[in-house]
């Protein structure tokens, strides 16, 4: 695959963007922290969706994840009944 790939955004842009770790580091960092979504991080390292879907999985793969999951969901506030019985 060539590294150089047309600007994916349809809006008559034809610039190439070249794929470097830089922009696809960027890019991952993104979808992880849900700044960016998929087309945009695809257009921004100049990769098709389908690519960078790839390269997002094997990324989750070896990072761990950035939230704790209590055990007792239960004991978490839940929003009190506005509606007299």
């Amino acid at each position: 695959m060539s590294d150089l790939k047309k600007n994916q955004r349809g809006n008559g842009n034809t610039s190439k963007v070249k794929t470097t770790p830089e922009n696809v580091a960027e890019a991952n960092e993104a979808l992880f922290h849900a700044t960016m979504n998929l087309p945009t991080a695809a257009t921004h390292c100049g990769m098709t969706q389908r690519e960078m879907k790839h390269i997002f999985r094997e990324y989750l793969k070896y990072h761990d994840k950035n939230f704790e999951v209590t055990e007792d969901a239960n004991s978490l506030p839940r929003r009190e009944e506005s509606c007299p019985e």
